[in-house]
């Protein structure tokens, strides 16, 4: 199951792993259309060559119980139709809590792929989804240790965790080469280390007046280096209706996977208050600064170059003075992100004895990843 662009990058590996073992599994991928324009979808199947999904499920735009209602409605008979052994959801999004209530509720055993998560902060709709997911899920596929401790502090037992490693950067690895060739810098005129890249799009910033303080505070920034901006359809909505000044700020269309990561692996710095991004540069052992109180990914600061700014636009300023800081040698890239979580995975689910059993083989192939 798919729904936005982050899931893309997380299910694509999984996806060809398991077509390479065709006399194990037959998978078929499901979108659900959460995500549903060209650059924020159509573009991304076509870049990670993953094929187009076998079912699409046009759910569309909505507030989070449209959304989550038609994606119920709209799967539950493709499921009764299908009778799958298993569903695989990754995420955090409303159509990964959707699509694994639905299974649930049809008795079919349930995969969250990135389970254990938490931001502890329920404001933030992902919170939800990650804790009702990670609570009806069958097996829960984590990707850093205190994911473990999260889940089992709620209850679950540990038979059903596999520390597996990150299928995101399983893609990022397994891309890399072309990911250099696209060369986006040179392509808009960037000088290589020379320039801030910045991606924002939560509520919290963009529908308040905060959006209007970040680009203030980026345009004063941009006499140090270029600032260049692919903007999320929902933030450049904003920036319009609002007829938000952004100065020297380069607001650009939103980019696919291949021309983003090429321009994020180049770049002195990213601003984000993404989640995914915050793995992509700790991989990359790029300076991130991320544009919120919290995450729930603290791995990326621990061991990564992930650095907390919190909710306050005006720490902007100090993005010079901390890359200028920075030697190229900060963070460490975690364990098991490695590029064969992926293989992990379907070791694993081709261990089971049965999709509706114990689990118990899966714990045996989830600890041998582990150690």
């Amino acid at each position: 199951m798919v729904g936005t662009r982050p899931n893309f990058m997380k299910v694509a590996p999984v996806a060809a792993e398991l077509a390479r073992r065709p006399e194990a599994f037959e998978h078929v991928l499901v979108h659900t259309g959460q995500h549903y324009d060209r650059p924020m979808s159509d573009v991304f199947f076509e870049q990670l060559q993953v094929g187009r999904p076998d079912h699409m499920l046009d759910v569309g735009s909505g507030t989070h119980a449209q959304q989550t209602a038609r994606v119920m409605a709209r799967l539950e008979p493709l499921l009764d139709e299908l009778q799958p052994d298993l569903v695989v959801v990754p995420g955090d999004v409303n159509s990964t809590m959707a699509a694994a209530l639905t299974a649930a509720k049809l008795q079919i055993p349930v995969a969250h792929l990135e389970a254990g998560l938490r931001s502890f902060d329920r404001t933030m709709p992902e919170e939800i989804n990650r804790v009702v997911v990670d609570q009806v899920a069958d097996l829960l596929f984590i990707h850093s240790p205190e994911a473990r401790d999260h889940l089992l502090a709620e209850g679950r037992d540990p038979v059903d965790v596999a520390y597996v490693g990150n299928t995101m950067i399983d893609t990022l690895v397994a891309l890399r080469e072309r990911i250099e060739a696209e060369d986006t810098p040179t392509a808009l005129g960037l000088t290589p280390g020379g320039y801030l890249a910045v991606t924002l799009h939560r509520p919290a910033l963009v529908d308040g007046p905060l959006l209007e303080v970040a680009l203030d505070e980026l345009a004063r920034i941009a006499g140090h280096f270029d600032v260049v901006f692919p903007a999320h359809p929902r933030t450049r909505a904003r920036i319009e209706a609002e007829g938000l000044r952004h100065g020297r700020v380069r607001l650009l269309e939103p980019l696919g996977y291949l021309p983003f990561m090429s321009l994020v692996a180049a770049a002195a710095g990213v601003l984000t208050d993404s989640g995914g991004i915050q793995e992509e540069t700790t991989y990359l052992r790029i300076p991130c600064f991320t544009l919120r109180d919290n995450t729930e990914r603290p791995v990326t600061v621990s061991m990564g170059t992930n650095r907390l700014l919190g909710l306050d636009p005006s720490r902007i300023a100090e993005i010079p003075e901390l890359i200028a800081r920075a030697d190229g040698a900060e963070g460490v890239i975690p364990p098991l992100w490695d590029g064969d979580a992926s293989r992990r995975i379907a070791d694993l689910l081709a261990g089971l004895d049965d999709y509706r059993g114990t689990w118990a083989a899966g714990r045996a192939a989830g600890e041998e990843a582990a150690a």
